[in-house]
Protein backbone atom coordinates (compact mmCIF):
# COMPACT_ATOMS: atom_id res chain seq x y z
CA UNK A 1 0.00 0.00 0.00
CA UNK A 2 2.66 2.54 1.05
CA UNK A 3 4.14 1.75 -2.27
CA UNK A 4 1.41 2.97 -4.70
CA UNK A 5 1.05 5.74 -1.87
CA UNK A 6 4.27 6.98 -3.13
CA UNK A 7 3.79 7.40 -6.85
CA UNK A 8 3.97 10.89 -8.62
CA UNK A 9 1.01 12.79 -8.43
CA UNK A 10 1.80 13.36 -11.89
CA UNK A 11 1.34 9.93 -12.88
CA UNK A 12 -1.22 9.30 -11.56
CA UNK A 13 -4.76 9.87 -14.35
CA UNK A 14 -6.96 12.38 -14.36
CA UNK A 15 -10.46 12.58 -15.77
CA UNK A 16 -9.94 13.76 -18.49
CA UNK A 17 -6.53 11.49 -19.40
CA UNK A 18 -8.48 8.43 -18.55
CA UNK A 19 -11.45 9.87 -21.00
CA UNK A 20 -8.88 10.63 -23.71
CA UNK A 21 -7.06 7.74 -23.30
CA UNK A 22 -10.39 4.93 -23.77
CA UNK A 23 -11.14 7.36 -26.63
CA UNK A 24 -7.52 7.01 -28.21
CA UNK A 25 -8.20 2.88 -27.76
CA UNK A 26 -11.29 2.77 -29.16
CA UNK A 27 -10.31 4.59 -32.29
CA UNK A 28 -7.31 2.18 -32.48
CA UNK A 29 -9.83 -0.86 -32.06
CA UNK A 30 -12.30 0.94 -34.51
CA UNK A 31 -9.13 1.35 -37.36
CA UNK A 32 -7.79 -2.41 -36.45
CA UNK A 33 -11.50 -3.63 -37.30
CA UNK A 34 -11.59 -1.34 -40.07
CA UNK A 35 -8.42 -2.54 -41.50
CA UNK A 36 -7.37 -5.74 -40.47
CA UNK A 37 -9.15 -8.19 -43.41
CA UNK A 38 -7.26 -6.20 -45.81
CA UNK A 39 -4.35 -8.36 -45.95
CA UNK A 40 -6.45 -11.45 -46.76
CA UNK A 41 -5.82 -11.39 -50.52
CA UNK A 42 -2.39 -10.06 -50.53
CA UNK A 43 -1.49 -13.13 -48.40
CA UNK A 44 -2.52 -15.44 -51.24
CA UNK A 45 -0.72 -13.11 -53.87
CA UNK A 46 -3.75 -12.02 -55.20
CA UNK A 47 -3.10 -8.46 -56.48
CA UNK A 48 -5.95 -5.77 -55.77
CA UNK A 49 -6.26 -2.01 -55.44
CA UNK A 50 -5.74 -0.53 -52.24
CA UNK A 51 -9.07 -0.75 -49.84
CA UNK A 52 -10.67 2.24 -47.73
CA UNK A 53 -11.10 1.10 -44.04
CA UNK A 54 -14.60 0.05 -43.26
CA UNK A 55 -15.58 0.55 -47.53
CA UNK A 56 -13.10 -1.54 -48.74
CA UNK A 57 -13.21 -1.08 -53.19
CA UNK A 58 -16.89 -0.18 -53.23
CA UNK A 59 -16.18 3.61 -54.35
CA UNK A 60 -14.60 2.62 -57.61
CA UNK A 61 -17.92 0.57 -59.00
CA UNK A 62 -19.85 3.48 -58.34
CA UNK A 63 -20.66 3.71 -62.46
CA UNK A 64 -21.18 0.06 -62.38
CA UNK A 65 -19.40 -3.40 -61.76
CA UNK A 66 -19.34 -4.05 -66.36
CA UNK A 67 -16.22 -1.30 -66.63
CA UNK A 68 -14.83 -1.97 -63.39
CA UNK A 69 -14.00 -5.68 -64.01
CA UNK A 70 -12.34 -4.43 -67.32
CA UNK A 71 -9.74 -1.80 -65.11
CA UNK A 72 -9.53 -3.89 -62.63
CA UNK A 73 -8.26 -7.20 -64.64
CA UNK A 74 -6.28 -5.10 -66.90
CA UNK A 75 -3.68 -3.76 -64.18
CA UNK A 76 -3.87 -6.59 -61.86
CA UNK A 77 -4.32 -9.49 -63.89
CA UNK A 78 -6.83 -12.72 -65.23
CA UNK A 79 -6.78 -13.37 -61.02
CA UNK A 80 -7.13 -10.57 -59.18
CA UNK A 81 -9.46 -8.75 -56.21
CA UNK A 82 -11.27 -6.14 -54.46
CA UNK A 83 -13.13 -5.56 -51.27
CA UNK A 84 -16.54 -5.11 -50.38
CA UNK A 85 -16.25 -3.18 -47.01
CA UNK A 86 -14.33 -6.05 -45.53
CA UNK A 87 -15.29 -9.03 -47.72
CA UNK A 88 -12.49 -10.00 -49.75
CA UNK A 89 -13.72 -10.86 -53.80
CA UNK A 90 -11.20 -12.84 -55.76
CA UNK A 91 -12.27 -12.28 -59.18
CA UNK A 92 -11.06 -15.28 -61.75
CA UNK A 93 -10.97 -14.33 -65.48
CA UNK A 94 -9.20 -17.77 -66.76
CA UNK A 95 -11.03 -19.93 -68.61
CA UNK A 96 -9.10 -23.08 -67.83
CA UNK A 97 -9.34 -22.17 -63.64
CA UNK A 98 -13.23 -21.33 -64.42
CA UNK A 99 -13.75 -24.80 -65.63
CA UNK A 100 -12.34 -26.30 -62.47
CA UNK A 101 -14.45 -24.14 -60.25
CA UNK A 102 -17.67 -24.45 -62.03
CA UNK A 103 -17.73 -27.91 -62.82
CA UNK A 104 -14.97 -30.35 -61.84
CA UNK A 105 -14.46 -28.82 -58.61
CA UNK A 106 -18.37 -28.27 -58.52
CA UNK A 107 -18.92 -29.53 -55.10
CA UNK A 108 -16.66 -27.27 -53.64
CA UNK A 109 -17.63 -24.28 -54.93
CA UNK A 110 -21.76 -25.11 -54.96
CA UNK A 111 -23.31 -22.22 -53.73
CA UNK A 112 -23.79 -18.61 -55.06
CA UNK A 113 -23.25 -15.44 -53.75
CA UNK A 114 -25.13 -15.28 -50.17
CA UNK A 115 -27.53 -11.80 -49.85
CA UNK A 116 -27.85 -11.68 -46.31
CA UNK A 117 -30.48 -9.27 -46.18
CA UNK A 118 -32.90 -11.11 -48.26
CA UNK A 119 -36.28 -11.84 -46.75
CA UNK A 120 -38.72 -13.99 -47.87
CA UNK A 121 -39.89 -14.87 -50.66
CA UNK A 122 -36.56 -13.58 -52.12
CA UNK A 123 -34.95 -15.84 -49.53
CA UNK A 124 -36.83 -18.94 -50.42
CA UNK A 125 -36.31 -18.34 -54.21
CA UNK A 126 -33.52 -20.89 -56.33
CA UNK A 127 -31.07 -18.23 -56.22
CA UNK A 128 -30.41 -17.76 -52.92
CA UNK A 129 -30.59 -21.40 -51.60
CA UNK A 130 -27.97 -23.75 -50.65
CA UNK A 131 -26.51 -26.88 -50.43
CA UNK A 132 -29.05 -29.88 -49.99
CA UNK A 133 -32.09 -27.39 -49.84
CA UNK A 134 -30.93 -26.19 -53.33
CA UNK A 135 -29.86 -29.60 -54.70
CA UNK A 136 -33.83 -30.60 -53.74
CA UNK A 137 -35.41 -27.71 -55.26
CA UNK A 138 -33.29 -27.52 -58.27
CA UNK A 139 -33.82 -31.85 -59.28
CA UNK A 140 -37.79 -30.88 -58.92
CA UNK A 141 -37.73 -27.84 -61.08
CA UNK A 142 -35.24 -28.76 -63.85
CA UNK A 143 -38.00 -30.88 -65.61
CA UNK A 144 -40.19 -28.05 -65.72
CA UNK A 145 -37.86 -26.54 -68.29
CA UNK A 146 -37.13 -29.45 -70.78
CA UNK A 147 -37.87 -28.99 -74.38
CA UNK A 148 -41.36 -30.92 -73.76
CA UNK A 149 -42.39 -28.61 -71.68
CA UNK A 150 -41.54 -25.69 -73.60
CA UNK A 151 -43.31 -26.88 -76.25
CA UNK A 152 -46.54 -26.23 -74.42
CA UNK A 153 -45.43 -22.65 -73.95
CA UNK A 154 -45.54 -21.73 -77.63
CA UNK A 155 -48.86 -20.51 -77.34
CA UNK A 156 -49.20 -18.51 -74.34
CA UNK A 157 -45.31 -16.80 -75.52
CA UNK A 158 -47.40 -15.89 -78.88
CA UNK A 159 -50.23 -14.48 -77.38
CA UNK A 160 -48.19 -11.91 -75.83
CA UNK A 161 -46.47 -11.47 -79.28
CA UNK A 162 -49.47 -10.27 -80.76
CA UNK A 163 -50.13 -7.14 -78.46
CA UNK A 164 -46.17 -6.47 -78.98
CA UNK A 165 -47.04 -6.14 -82.64
CA UNK A 166 -49.85 -4.29 -82.20
CA UNK A 167 -47.71 -1.29 -79.59
CA UNK A 168 -45.19 -1.34 -82.52
CA UNK A 169 -47.67 -0.80 -85.28
CA UNK A 170 -48.84 2.17 -83.71
CA UNK A 171 -45.06 3.19 -83.08
CA UNK A 172 -44.72 2.85 -87.20
CA UNK A 173 -47.62 5.04 -87.85
CA UNK A 174 -46.60 7.64 -85.61
CA UNK A 175 -42.50 7.56 -87.94
CA UNK A 176 -41.19 8.67 -84.36
CA UNK A 177 -38.63 7.61 -82.17
CA UNK A 178 -39.35 5.53 -79.25
CA UNK A 179 -37.89 3.45 -76.33
CA UNK A 180 -38.27 -0.33 -77.67
CA UNK A 181 -36.51 -1.13 -74.85
CA UNK A 182 -39.78 -0.13 -72.95
CA UNK A 183 -41.82 -2.09 -75.16
CA UNK A 184 -40.19 -5.07 -74.72
CA UNK A 185 -40.06 -4.76 -71.10
CA UNK A 186 -43.92 -4.92 -70.97
CA UNK A 187 -43.76 -7.83 -73.93
CA UNK A 188 -41.83 -10.05 -71.21
CA UNK A 189 -43.65 -9.22 -68.07
CA UNK A 190 -46.91 -10.23 -70.66
CA UNK A 191 -45.21 -13.86 -71.09
CA UNK A 192 -43.66 -14.19 -67.38
CA UNK A 193 -46.99 -13.58 -65.90
CA UNK A 194 -48.80 -15.80 -68.10
CA UNK A 195 -46.40 -18.91 -68.54
CA UNK A 196 -44.81 -18.39 -64.71
CA UNK A 197 -48.14 -17.90 -63.09
CA UNK A 198 -51.13 -17.97 -64.81
CA UNK A 199 -52.02 -14.52 -65.03
CA UNK A 200 -53.39 -12.09 -67.59
CA UNK A 201 -51.14 -8.98 -67.16
CA UNK A 202 -51.73 -6.43 -70.30
CA UNK A 203 -48.88 -4.36 -69.48
CA UNK A 204 -48.64 -3.19 -73.02
CA UNK A 205 -51.67 -1.87 -72.87
CA UNK A 206 -51.43 -0.50 -69.54
CA UNK A 207 -47.94 0.67 -68.48
CA UNK A 208 -49.25 1.37 -64.64
CA UNK A 209 -50.64 -2.48 -64.05
CA UNK A 210 -49.52 -3.17 -60.22
CA UNK A 211 -47.43 -6.35 -61.58
CA UNK A 212 -45.23 -3.54 -64.16
CA UNK A 213 -45.23 -0.94 -60.79
CA UNK A 214 -43.93 -3.88 -58.07
CA UNK A 215 -41.50 -5.48 -60.19
CA UNK A 216 -40.22 -2.33 -60.89
CA UNK A 217 -39.44 -1.73 -57.27
CA UNK A 218 -37.44 -4.73 -57.37
CA UNK A 219 -34.86 -3.23 -60.16
CA UNK A 220 -34.39 0.20 -58.16
CA UNK A 221 -32.00 -1.19 -55.75
CA UNK A 222 -28.78 0.66 -55.49
CA UNK A 223 -25.49 -0.20 -53.38
CA UNK A 224 -25.04 3.37 -52.71
CA UNK A 225 -27.53 4.30 -49.98
CA UNK A 226 -26.68 5.36 -46.38
CA UNK A 227 -28.40 2.36 -44.90
CA UNK A 228 -26.36 -0.04 -47.67
CA UNK A 229 -23.01 1.66 -46.63
CA UNK A 230 -24.27 1.28 -42.63
CA UNK A 231 -24.57 -2.29 -43.28
CA UNK A 232 -21.10 -2.52 -45.95
CA UNK A 233 -19.22 -0.98 -43.12
CA UNK A 234 -20.45 -3.07 -40.22
CA UNK A 235 -21.83 -6.25 -41.47
CA UNK A 236 -22.73 -7.51 -37.84
CA UNK A 237 -26.04 -5.11 -38.29
CA UNK A 238 -27.14 -6.96 -41.05
CA UNK A 239 -29.35 -8.86 -39.38
CA UNK A 240 -31.36 -5.64 -38.81
CA UNK A 241 -32.17 -5.04 -42.49
CA UNK A 242 -34.39 -8.30 -42.30
CA UNK A 243 -36.76 -6.53 -39.59
CA UNK A 244 -36.38 -3.16 -39.54
CA UNK A 245 -39.61 -1.79 -41.78
CA UNK A 246 -38.62 -1.27 -45.66
CA UNK A 247 -41.89 0.24 -47.36
CA UNK A 248 -40.55 -0.29 -50.92
CA UNK A 249 -39.26 -4.33 -49.75
CA UNK A 250 -42.47 -5.23 -47.77
CA UNK A 251 -45.01 -3.18 -50.74
CA UNK A 252 -43.61 -5.73 -53.16
CA UNK A 253 -43.32 -8.51 -51.06
CA UNK A 254 -46.90 -9.16 -49.94
CA UNK A 255 -48.33 -8.15 -53.73
CA UNK A 256 -46.36 -11.12 -55.03
CA UNK A 257 -47.06 -13.64 -51.86
CA UNK A 258 -50.59 -12.50 -51.69
CA UNK A 259 -50.64 -12.76 -55.70
CA UNK A 260 -49.62 -16.18 -56.14
CA UNK A 261 -50.91 -17.64 -52.81
CA UNK A 262 -54.10 -16.77 -54.02
CA UNK A 263 -53.79 -18.42 -57.54
CA UNK A 264 -52.71 -21.29 -55.69
CA UNK A 265 -55.88 -21.48 -53.61
CA UNK A 266 -57.83 -21.09 -56.79
CA UNK A 267 -56.19 -24.17 -58.39
CA UNK A 268 -56.41 -26.41 -55.81
CA UNK A 269 -60.36 -26.09 -56.19
CA UNK A 270 -60.02 -26.31 -59.68
CA UNK A 271 -60.91 -29.93 -61.55
CA UNK A 272 -57.65 -31.26 -62.29
CA UNK A 273 -58.23 -31.12 -66.06
CA UNK A 274 -59.51 -27.06 -66.08
CA UNK A 275 -56.01 -26.13 -64.41
CA UNK A 276 -53.62 -24.06 -66.61
CA UNK A 277 -50.35 -25.74 -67.66
CA UNK A 278 -48.50 -22.95 -66.61
CA UNK A 279 -44.98 -23.40 -64.21
CA UNK A 280 -46.89 -22.91 -61.81
CA UNK A 281 -48.86 -25.48 -61.82
CA UNK A 282 -45.65 -27.85 -62.75
CA UNK A 283 -44.32 -27.05 -59.22
CA UNK A 284 -47.61 -27.55 -57.87
CA UNK A 285 -47.92 -31.38 -59.52
CA UNK A 286 -44.07 -31.66 -57.14
CA UNK A 287 -46.41 -32.38 -54.03
CA UNK A 288 -47.66 -35.51 -55.90
CA UNK A 289 -45.12 -36.72 -58.06
CA UNK A 290 -41.82 -38.38 -58.17
CA UNK A 291 -40.36 -36.98 -61.26
CA UNK A 292 -36.62 -35.34 -60.75
CA UNK A 293 -33.38 -35.58 -62.34
CA UNK A 294 -29.84 -35.76 -60.15
CA UNK A 295 -26.78 -32.99 -60.16
CA UNK A 296 -25.08 -34.45 -63.32
CA UNK A 297 -28.06 -33.44 -65.54
CA UNK A 298 -28.60 -29.55 -64.21
CA UNK A 299 -26.27 -28.61 -66.75
CA UNK A 300 -29.02 -26.60 -69.00
CA UNK A 301 -26.31 -25.08 -70.98
CA UNK A 302 -24.79 -27.77 -72.57
CA UNK A 303 -28.62 -30.13 -72.30
CA UNK A 304 -27.42 -32.19 -70.16
CA UNK A 305 -31.07 -31.99 -68.69
CA UNK A 306 -32.15 -33.92 -72.28
CA UNK A 307 -30.82 -37.27 -71.09
CA UNK A 308 -31.94 -36.81 -68.02
CA UNK A 309 -33.20 -40.01 -66.27
CA UNK A 310 -35.72 -40.10 -63.48
CA UNK A 311 -35.10 -41.22 -59.58
CA UNK A 312 -31.16 -41.94 -60.56
CA UNK A 313 -29.08 -41.65 -57.45
CA UNK A 314 -25.26 -41.97 -58.31
CA UNK A 315 -23.79 -38.88 -60.81
CA UNK A 316 -20.78 -37.65 -62.63
CA UNK A 317 -19.79 -34.73 -63.57
CA UNK A 318 -19.61 -32.50 -67.09
CA UNK A 319 -17.19 -29.95 -67.70
CA UNK A 320 -18.97 -28.19 -70.51
CA UNK A 321 -17.41 -29.76 -72.92
CA UNK A 322 -19.42 -33.18 -72.91
CA UNK A 323 -16.73 -35.01 -71.47
CA UNK A 324 -17.01 -36.50 -67.83
CA UNK A 325 -15.11 -35.66 -64.84
CA UNK A 326 -13.15 -38.06 -62.77
CA UNK A 327 -15.58 -36.57 -59.49
CA UNK A 328 -18.13 -39.47 -59.21
CA UNK A 329 -19.90 -39.56 -55.69
CA UNK A 330 -23.42 -40.83 -54.54
CA UNK A 331 -26.23 -38.53 -54.08
CA UNK A 332 -28.20 -39.04 -51.23
CA UNK A 333 -31.70 -39.56 -51.35
CA UNK A 334 -34.54 -36.32 -50.59
CA UNK A 335 -37.66 -35.71 -50.25
CA UNK A 336 -38.92 -34.54 -53.69
CA UNK A 337 -41.11 -31.68 -53.10
CA UNK A 338 -41.51 -28.29 -52.24
CA UNK A 339 -43.18 -26.11 -49.49
CA UNK A 340 -45.81 -23.79 -50.49
CA UNK A 341 -42.94 -20.74 -49.63
CA UNK A 342 -40.61 -22.39 -51.75
CA UNK A 343 -43.26 -22.43 -54.58
CA UNK A 344 -43.89 -18.36 -54.19
CA UNK A 345 -40.04 -18.17 -54.06
CA UNK A 346 -39.35 -20.25 -57.11
CA UNK A 347 -42.99 -18.32 -58.75
CA UNK A 348 -41.43 -14.67 -58.17
CA UNK A 349 -37.90 -15.45 -59.10
CA UNK A 350 -39.27 -16.47 -62.75
CA UNK A 351 -41.12 -12.85 -62.83
CA UNK A 352 -38.30 -10.98 -61.80
CA UNK A 353 -35.55 -12.88 -63.70
CA UNK A 354 -37.41 -13.41 -67.15
CA UNK A 355 -38.94 -9.92 -66.98
CA UNK A 356 -35.30 -7.57 -67.13
CA UNK A 357 -33.01 -10.14 -68.15
CA UNK A 358 -35.68 -11.20 -71.72
CA UNK A 359 -36.49 -7.28 -72.17
CA UNK A 360 -32.59 -6.37 -72.40
CA UNK A 361 -31.77 -8.76 -74.49
CA UNK A 362 -34.60 -8.20 -77.16
CA UNK A 363 -33.93 -4.38 -77.08
CA UNK A 364 -30.05 -5.03 -77.76
CA UNK A 365 -30.51 -7.05 -80.65
CA UNK A 366 -32.80 -4.82 -82.20
CA UNK A 367 -30.37 -2.03 -81.60
CA UNK A 368 -27.39 -3.87 -82.52
CA UNK A 369 -29.42 -4.66 -86.06
CA UNK A 370 -30.77 -1.05 -86.61
CA UNK A 371 -26.90 -0.03 -86.40
CA UNK A 372 -25.86 -2.91 -88.84
CA UNK A 373 -28.50 -2.71 -91.47
CA UNK A 374 -26.91 -5.30 -93.26
CA UNK A 375 -27.05 -7.76 -90.52
CA UNK A 376 -30.80 -6.69 -90.27
CA UNK A 377 -31.37 -7.62 -93.69
CA UNK A 378 -29.91 -10.87 -94.44
CA UNK A 379 -31.51 -11.87 -90.95
CA UNK A 380 -35.29 -11.09 -92.48
CA UNK A 381 -34.37 -13.11 -94.98
CA UNK A 382 -33.89 -15.84 -93.28
CA UNK A 383 -37.57 -14.93 -92.00
CA UNK A 384 -38.83 -14.85 -94.70
CA UNK A 385 -37.96 -18.16 -95.95
CA UNK A 386 -39.37 -19.37 -92.22
CA UNK A 387 -42.61 -18.15 -93.01
CA UNK A 388 -42.79 -20.15 -96.62
CA UNK A 389 -42.63 -22.91 -94.45
CA UNK A 390 -44.21 -22.12 -91.46
CA UNK A 391 -47.41 -20.54 -89.88
CA UNK A 392 -46.51 -19.67 -86.35
CA UNK A 393 -43.07 -20.19 -84.68
CA UNK A 394 -43.02 -22.36 -82.15
CA UNK A 395 -40.56 -24.41 -79.86
CA UNK A 396 -39.49 -26.93 -82.68
CA UNK A 397 -39.60 -25.01 -85.78
CA UNK A 398 -37.41 -21.49 -84.48
CA UNK A 399 -34.40 -24.09 -83.83
CA UNK A 400 -34.67 -23.80 -88.15
CA UNK A 401 -33.39 -19.99 -87.46
CA UNK A 402 -29.34 -20.60 -87.63
CA UNK A 403 -28.43 -16.95 -88.17
CA UNK A 404 -31.07 -15.63 -85.66
CA UNK A 405 -29.43 -17.75 -83.08
CA UNK A 406 -25.90 -16.43 -84.02
CA UNK A 407 -27.75 -12.76 -83.70
CA UNK A 408 -29.10 -13.42 -80.49
CA UNK A 409 -25.84 -15.17 -79.01
CA UNK A 410 -23.34 -12.19 -80.24
CA UNK A 411 -26.26 -9.63 -78.27
CA UNK A 412 -25.25 -11.77 -75.44
CA UNK A 413 -21.61 -11.79 -75.99
CA UNK A 414 -21.69 -7.55 -76.14
CA UNK A 415 -24.64 -7.31 -73.55
CA UNK A 416 -25.28 -10.12 -71.25
CA UNK A 417 -27.80 -9.98 -68.17
CA UNK A 418 -26.02 -11.58 -66.19
CA UNK A 419 -22.74 -10.07 -66.82
CA UNK A 420 -21.07 -10.92 -63.47
CA UNK A 421 -22.31 -13.85 -61.11
CA UNK A 422 -20.23 -15.31 -57.79
CA UNK A 423 -19.94 -18.69 -55.78
CA UNK A 424 -18.97 -18.35 -51.85
CA UNK A 425 -15.57 -20.36 -50.53
CA UNK A 426 -16.54 -21.94 -47.58
CA UNK A 427 -13.01 -23.41 -46.81
CA UNK A 428 -9.59 -22.83 -48.13
CA UNK A 429 -8.84 -24.38 -51.35
CA UNK A 430 -6.42 -24.02 -54.04
CA UNK A 431 -7.48 -24.05 -57.60
CA UNK A 432 -4.57 -24.44 -60.32
CA UNK A 433 -2.15 -23.52 -57.98
CA UNK A 434 -3.77 -20.35 -57.12
CA UNK A 435 -4.79 -20.11 -52.98
CA UNK A 436 -8.17 -18.90 -52.54
CA UNK A 437 -9.00 -18.06 -48.98
CA UNK A 438 -11.70 -19.36 -47.02
CA UNK A 439 -14.49 -16.29 -45.79
CA UNK A 440 -14.11 -14.76 -49.64
CA UNK A 441 -16.77 -14.89 -52.56
CA UNK A 442 -15.01 -16.00 -56.22
CA UNK A 443 -16.26 -13.97 -58.61
CA UNK A 444 -16.92 -15.00 -62.32
CA UNK A 445 -17.25 -11.69 -64.73
CA UNK A 446 -18.48 -13.03 -67.46
CA UNK A 447 -18.77 -9.75 -69.07
CA UNK A 448 -14.89 -8.96 -69.54
CA UNK A 449 -14.64 -12.66 -71.25
CA UNK A 450 -17.12 -11.50 -73.98
CA UNK A 451 -14.59 -9.14 -74.60
CA UNK A 452 -11.40 -10.71 -74.20
CA UNK A 453 -9.48 -9.64 -77.24
CA UNK A 454 -7.46 -13.44 -76.95
CA UNK A 455 -10.72 -15.05 -77.81
CA UNK A 456 -12.39 -12.28 -79.77
CA UNK A 457 -10.85 -10.44 -82.30
CA UNK A 458 -12.50 -6.66 -83.03
CA UNK A 459 -14.72 -7.81 -79.58
CA UNK A 460 -16.25 -3.89 -79.70
CA UNK A 461 -17.71 -5.26 -82.85
CA UNK A 462 -20.94 -7.13 -84.02
CA UNK A 463 -20.44 -9.85 -86.14
CA UNK A 464 -23.30 -12.94 -85.37
CA UNK A 465 -20.66 -14.93 -87.49
CA UNK A 466 -18.57 -15.46 -84.58
CA UNK A 467 -21.23 -18.38 -83.59
CA UNK A 468 -21.40 -20.66 -86.83
CA UNK A 469 -20.80 -24.45 -85.80
CA UNK A 470 -16.74 -24.27 -86.94
CA UNK A 471 -16.34 -20.85 -84.77
CA UNK A 472 -17.48 -22.36 -81.10
CA UNK A 473 -16.47 -25.50 -81.56
CA UNK A 474 -12.97 -23.58 -81.87
CA UNK A 475 -12.96 -21.76 -79.44
CA UNK A 476 -12.89 -22.11 -75.37
CA UNK A 477 -16.09 -22.57 -73.80
CA UNK A 478 -15.60 -20.96 -70.91
CA UNK A 479 -15.21 -18.06 -72.22
CA UNK A 480 -18.58 -16.77 -73.37
CA UNK A 481 -21.20 -17.58 -70.28
CA UNK A 482 -24.51 -15.47 -70.96
CA UNK A 483 -25.90 -18.37 -69.15
CA UNK A 484 -23.50 -19.46 -66.75
CA UNK A 485 -22.18 -23.29 -66.58
CA UNK A 486 -21.94 -26.31 -64.42
CA UNK A 487 -24.78 -27.33 -62.41
CA UNK A 488 -25.66 -23.39 -61.23
CA UNK A 489 -26.35 -22.75 -65.59
CA UNK A 490 -29.84 -21.01 -65.60
CA UNK A 491 -32.73 -23.49 -65.52
CA UNK A 492 -34.75 -21.22 -67.55
CA UNK A 493 -32.25 -20.55 -70.39
CA UNK A 494 -34.88 -22.55 -72.39
CA UNK A 495 -37.78 -20.37 -72.09
CA UNK A 496 -35.69 -17.09 -72.56
CA UNK A 497 -34.51 -18.33 -75.66
CA UNK A 498 -37.89 -19.31 -77.17
CA UNK A 499 -39.54 -15.87 -76.10
CA UNK A 500 -36.94 -13.82 -77.36
CA UNK A 501 -36.58 -15.95 -80.78
CA UNK A 502 -40.64 -15.76 -81.15
CA UNK A 503 -40.53 -12.20 -80.35
CA UNK A 504 -37.54 -11.10 -82.71
CA UNK A 505 -39.11 -13.60 -86.06
CA UNK A 506 -42.57 -11.81 -85.77
CA UNK A 507 -41.43 -8.20 -85.25
CA UNK A 508 -38.74 -8.59 -87.97
CA UNK A 509 -41.63 -10.20 -90.32
CA UNK A 510 -43.64 -6.98 -90.03
CA UNK A 511 -41.23 -4.20 -89.57
CA UNK A 512 -37.80 -2.38 -90.06
CA UNK A 513 -36.03 -1.15 -87.28
CA UNK A 514 -34.27 2.25 -87.89
CA UNK A 515 -31.26 4.05 -86.17
CA UNK A 516 -32.57 7.90 -85.60
CA UNK A 517 -31.08 10.97 -84.20
CA UNK A 518 -32.32 10.20 -81.06
CA UNK A 519 -30.36 6.47 -80.86
CA UNK A 520 -27.24 6.80 -78.58
CA UNK A 521 -23.82 5.41 -80.24
CA UNK A 522 -22.26 4.21 -77.62
CA UNK A 523 -25.51 3.47 -75.22
CA UNK A 524 -25.12 4.40 -71.64
CA UNK A 525 -25.44 1.19 -69.63
CA UNK A 526 -26.48 0.29 -65.88
CA UNK A 527 -24.58 -2.70 -64.13
CA UNK A 528 -25.13 -2.24 -60.50
CA UNK A 529 -27.67 -5.37 -60.78
CA UNK A 530 -28.38 -6.48 -64.08
CA UNK A 531 -26.47 -5.08 -67.40
CA UNK A 532 -29.01 -2.60 -69.23
CA UNK A 533 -29.60 0.69 -70.80
CA UNK A 534 -29.23 3.57 -68.53
CA UNK A 535 -31.67 5.26 -70.32
CA UNK A 536 -33.52 3.16 -72.72
CA UNK A 537 -33.24 2.34 -76.33
CA UNK A 538 -34.20 5.16 -79.01
CA UNK A 539 -34.80 3.85 -82.36
CA UNK A 540 -37.73 4.71 -85.22
CA UNK A 541 -39.60 1.41 -87.08
CA UNK A 542 -41.03 1.32 -90.05
CA UNK A 543 -43.40 -1.54 -92.10
CA UNK A 544 -42.17 -3.79 -93.86
CA UNK A 545 -44.10 -4.39 -97.39
CA UNK A 546 -43.34 -7.85 -98.63
CA UNK A 547 -42.63 -9.06 -102.80
CA UNK A 548 -45.84 -9.40 -104.49
CA UNK A 549 -47.91 -8.02 -101.32
CA UNK A 550 -50.17 -5.05 -101.17
CA UNK A 551 -49.38 -2.24 -98.95
CA UNK A 552 -52.61 -2.45 -97.35
CA UNK A 553 -52.61 -5.48 -96.02
CA UNK A 554 -49.67 -5.12 -94.01
CA UNK A 555 -50.00 -5.24 -90.13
Amino acid sequence: MELFMNIPEWLVPTGGCLSLGLFMICLALLYWYATFPYSVLAQCGIRHPKPVPFFGNMFLFREGFFGFHSDLIKTYGRVSGYYIGRRPVVVVADPDMLRQIMVKDFSTFPNRMAIRTATKPMSDCLLMLRNERWRRVRSILTPSFSAARMKEMGPLINTATDSLLTNLNGHADSGTSFDIHSCFGSFTMDVIASVAFGTQVDSQKDPNDPFVRHAQKFFSFSFFTPLMFLFIAFPFLIPLARILPNKRRDEMNNFFINCIQKIIRQRDEQPVEERRRDFLQLMLDTRSSKECVSLEHFDVVNRADELAPTHTDTHTEHDGTGHESPNTRPVQSQKRTMTEDEIVGQALVFFLAGYETSSNTLAFSCYLLALNPECQSKLQAEVDWFFTRHDLPDYTNVQELKYLDMVISEALRLYPPGFRFAREVDEDCTVNGQVIPKGSTLEIPAGYLHYDPEYWPEPQNFIPERFTSEAKASRHPFVYLPFGAGPRSCVGMRLAQLEIKIALVNVFRNFNIVACAETKVPLELKSHTTLGPKNGIHVKITKRVLAGEPETTRA
